[in-house]
């Protein structure tokens, strides 16, 4: 009987240790292998579009682009790859925004060593992964929010002004954002407004302060 081909991982995130122990984690299982890695969301999406993947691993919190943010654009390049998001951050807004952003599986780093084999392995069987001791939060937040009228968690600000804002935090100029995203700075200009009003701030040191709250960048 032929050995099933194991499925092919690509995984990003922008610290190299810990690529390399959930590297270790997942090689030294059969059915599953490393073909790719990546140390942030833009190197992901273009490692992805020229390396055959099964299964995208993607922190939340990198440079350029974050996990989020390369799972969207993933999920719609690639609509056959399947996603999982792995990251540090314990939160509801960033579960719901995974799911919104097509991963089927949230893990948290601090006990990927325990789950992360599980919740790849269900993710290629499109079957969803939810960190143990999640569900009960996340029916019992869901609940209340339906008690109050309320829907899920919606987003506070478009996804071009999240790719602004996070590129704004990271101390890139209006002229090097309208380079990386191919538009005018004119156009930055705008959004960072936008930004502002929507936000109710007044300048990029609270438009900073926004974007780690957030997870878009780290402290």
């Amino acid at each position: 009987m032929p050995t099933p081909t194991p499925i092919r991982v690509l995984l990003a995130d922008d610290h190299t240790l810990v690529r390399r122990g959930v590297r270790l984690i997942l090689d030294g299982e059969p059915d599953l292998t490393v073909v790719a890695e990546a140390g942030d969301g833009a190197e992901a999406v273009a490692r992805a579009r020229e390396t055959p993947v099964d299964l995208a691993v993607l922190d939340v919190a990198m440079p350029r682009m974050t996990g989020l943010q390369a799972a969207r654009e993933l999920s719609r390049r690639l609509p056959g790859l399947h996603i999982l998001i792995l990251t540090m951050y314990d939160n509801e807004e960033y579960f719901f925004e995974a799911l919104r952003a097509g991963a089927s599986g949230y893990v948290l780093k601090s006990v990927a060593d325990r789950d992360l084999v599980e919740a790849c392995r269900a993710a290629v069987r499109d079957e969803p992964f939810i960190y143990p001791g999640a569900e009960r939060t996340l029916v019992r937040s869901y609940l209340e929010r339906l008690r109050r009228g309320d829907g899920l968690p919606t987003r506070a600000i478009t996804e071009r002004e999240e790719e602004i804002l996070k590129l704004v935090a990271e101390g890139h100029t209006s002229k090097e954002i309208a380079e990386l995203l191919f538009i005018s700075a004119k156009t930055v200009e705008r959004h960072r407004a936008n930004l502002l009003q929507k936000l109710g701030m007044r300048d990029r040191l609270e438009l900073t302060r926004y974007a780690i709250r957030a997870g878009l960048i780290e402290p």
